[in-house]
């Protein structure tokens, strides 16, 4: 299958409320629909978030990167051959949202082109645990948010946002355990917000407050420190923002992590699957991260799921697209019993509402 043809869609979803991240407040979220045409006629679509706070890219840079850079290089390459695809960018550096885009939609039509979804391929059921991530808001908020996703979806794990100082992050967890209940699993994410002294002060705390897993308390880096505090912690710490490529997962295995974030909305699905064979053979667990997938996008990053070989640390967190007031597919996937259920579809575009792209233009 080699590339014939390419077409690319930008559009603007909006959130059912405001969200504050640690970058930024915001209500919506811009997105690329890539499609990649194969000279035997099959295609492959993939979404990709657009945050120039979060990819670097806007819609006219990505455009361009796309155009003048990246699709070149797949002039003659295999697009069913997932090593000639990664082989024609290996020389590139940055890029990222460009070449994750590229990677998922060439992974997309290789499931159409096979009429079967990726996830049957990879001998996996079609239904994934999801856990709802509780954005910085005053405690009380979280606590009520938390209570509210976990009665209508029946969610059993809850990833809360850290950052805001150990006294305000000590009675999130509070009111949150004591909204929820104890059968529902807690883990943090200060998105590095914290300074490395005293770090493991924080982590002690949270842990000893009912937190399973610390994500990204401060910024980590795979050295001597990474390495002394994962040893003085009894919970995982959970690797994000510094893990984006299989070499970044060796250095942090070599040091000892006890658990790494794949996201394949942010890396493509390749690169996720690398880190995790690398977290398998080192006996590391895996998080499946979103990279703000609006359902279509989760329809696809979504699939990686059946292929991970590593210990789940975490449930998967593409419940993101809850969040969003409009979607782009033709019918709105449920989340039940705190699951996912994959559609048994080869062929993504039968998802697309094409007259929503059109509608959410940017």
């Amino acid at each position: 299958m080699k590339l014939a043809r390419w077409a690319l869609h930008f559009y603007r979803l909006p959130y059912r409320k405001a969200v504050t991240w640690a970058y930024a407040s915001e209500s919506s979220s811009d997105y690329a629909l890539l499609e990649l045409t194969a000279d035997d006629g099959s295609v492959g679509i993939a979404e990709g978030v657009i945050k120039p706070t979060r990819t670097g890219y806007s819609p006219r840079s990505l455009a361009a990167a796309l155009e003048d850079v990246l699709l070149p290089l797949l002039k003659g390459v295999d697009l069913a051959d997932a090593v000639a695809v990664h082989e024609a960018f290996k020389w590139l550096e940055g890029n990222l949202a460009g070449r994750a885009l590229i990677d998922n939609a060439c992974w997309s039509m290789r499931a159409m082109a096979q009429r079967r979804p990726l996830w049957r391929d990879w001998g996996s059921g079609p239904e994934v645990d999801l856990i709802w991530i509780v954005t910085r808001q005053p405690p009380a908020a979280m606590a009520a948010e938390a209570a509210d996703m976990c009665r209508r979806y029946g969610l059993r794990s809850l990833k809360l946002k850290g950052g805001q100082g150990l006294e305000t992050d000590l009675r999130v967890i509070a009111e949150v355990r004591a909204a929820v209940g104890e059968r529902i699993e807690l883990s943090m994410d200060a998105n590095r917000a914290y300074a490395q002294e005293d770090i493991a002060v924080y982590v002690r705390a949270i842990a000893d407050a009912g937190v399973i897993v610390a994500e990204d308390p401060c910024s980590l880096e795979p050295d001597v420190a990474f390495e002394d505090l994962q040893r003085a912690c009894a919970i995982p710490l959970l690797v994000d923002f510094a893990c984006v490529s299989r070499q970044d997962a060796a250095r942090f295995l070599e040091r000892g992590a006890r658990a790494l974030m794949v996201k394949p909305g942010r890396t493509g699905m390749s690169e996720a699957l690398q880190i995790d064979a690398l977290c398998a053979q080192r006996g590391a667990a895996v998080a499946l991260g979103m990279f703000y997938e609006s359902a279509l996008g989760t329809a696809l990053s979504l699939q990686t799921a059946a292929a991970l070989k590593s210990r789940r640390v975490l449930p998967a967190e593409h419940a993101f697209f809850l969040l969003l007031s409009q979607q782009v597919v033709n019918a709105a996937p449920e989340v039940k019993d705190g699951k996912f259920r994959l559609p048994d579809e080869p062929d993504l575009r039968r998802l697309v509402d094409w007259k929503a792209v059109e509608k959410n233009r940017i």
